[in-house]
């Protein structure tokens, strides 16, 4: 089994309207007080997962280009001197385009990253001072075409389904985004989350956005356009070429075990769920007392593991493998869904069995959290 190891960067410039993520903004940052925080976390998992090659690296957030690159450096020499690393590890961090330049990208390059993912989120610039993005259209371009003259693979975000965009609009722009893109896009459909700026202004009725159809549409182009362009999908919002998937990511998504460092980071291992503090200085404390920011590591119960599997692996076009299911949780697929629900999903054309994995069909992606809902007892 793969294993992995996310690294959590709290820290923005400033926070999107529509992001609902563990960040804030920080003025100024102790650098030399968080890598001291970090390392000592790493050091404290080591302990408990002697021996495992880490396959997967991610430093996610937050905006980790504000990490220091130095402080990359440093994390990443101390996981080469804590574990195992495979010979092929994937190393990825997340960057906006308004927090690099040609030489930070070399810096982070050097420190051994090998995978830069872009938070571009649109390439028009109303819509990029909609969604509170610091970078214009032109720092976008510029970001690319950079990252892909310093770095062996990149992907880049988009969200579709703003406020007055058509599916023409979207075709365009998407068309735009294929023609820069390396071997990965991640395409995510914008929504309102509760406890974000955006909640209480789309109540207000400040803006609205697509219907139904409309966002199903556009769904739909993106599946056509970017398959055409050779970057199928291989989960809902993401795109890649056959090889450049996400290892991270499908790590999550396959049910694998990661550990999870910094604060509000999650990690799964060994059968049991782990959750840091959230809040930065309660999680520094934390570290500074026990050496560690664990807030919960809890045992999962079958029916927790299985739910997971299930929401998880039907998100992936090649869906839920059954023998994986049966090695993770000592039980069968099958019987551990309703067999009402699965009996209706398939009878429907919303779910399939292919290759020994249930799968969720194109017009159950549409719609997967009523599939998986009417799956789960």
């Amino acid at each position: 089994m793969s294993f992995g190891i996310y690294i959590h960067w709290p820290f923005c410039l400033s926070k999107c309207p529509y992001c609902d993520f563990n960040s804030h903004v920080a003025n100024g940052i102790d650098q030399p007080g968080w890598r001291a925080a970090l390392l000592s976390e790493l050091a404290h998992f080591a302990q408990q997962t002697q021996g495992r090659e880490v396959t997967s690296i991610f430093f996610g957030g937050g905006t980790p280009s504000l990490m220091e690159p130095a402080t990359t450096a440093a994390l990443l020499d101390k996981i080469a001197a804590l574990w195992p690393v495979s010979p092929g590890v994937e190393i990825t961090l997340e960057a906006n385009p308004g927090t690099i330049d040609a030489a930070r990208f070399r810096d982070f390059r050097a420190a051994g990253v090998n995978r830069l993912s872009m938070g571009l989120q649109a390439l028009d610039d109303e819509s990029l001072r909609f969604l509170g993005r610091k970078h214009d259209s032109a720092q976008a371009v510029q970001a690319v075409e950079l990252a892909h003259a310093i770095f062996p693979r990149i992907s880049f975000d988009l969200i579709y389904a703003r406020p007055g965009q058509s599916a023409e609009d979207w075709r365009l722009e998407l068309a735009m985004a294929l023609a820069m893109a390396a071997d990965h896009l991640s395409v995510y459909q914008l929504t309102i989350e509760e406890g974000t700026a955006f909640h209480p202004a789309h109540a207000r009725g400040d803006f609205v956005l697509p219907d139904e159809d409309e966002a199903a549409e556009m769904f739909d182009l993106t599946q056509e356009l970017c398959a055409a362009a050779g970057l199928p999908a291989y989960e809902v919002s993401n795109h890649a070429r056959p090889g450049a998937e996400c290892r991270h990511n499908l790590l999550y998504w396959q049910g694998d075990d990661y550990i999870g460092i910094g604060p509000g980071a999650h990690g799964r291992l060994n059968g049991q769920a782990v959750r840091q503090f959230k809040t930065p200085d309660r999680w520094r404390q934390a570290v500074a007392e026990h050496g560690h920011g664990t807030q919960e590591q809890t045992p999962l119960s079958f029916e927790e593991r299985r739910d997971e599997l299930v929401m998880m692996g039907l998100r992936l076009t090649e869906g839920l493998d059954a023998a994986r299911f049966a090695r993770i949780t000592g039980q069968p697929l099958e019987p551990s869904l309703d067999p009402a629900g699965l009996a209706l999903m398939l009878q429907d054309g919303f779910a399939e069995w292919r290759h020994g994995a249930l799968r969720a069909t194109a017009p159950g992606r549409l719609v997967l959290n009523s599939v998986i809902a009417t799956l789960l007892p």
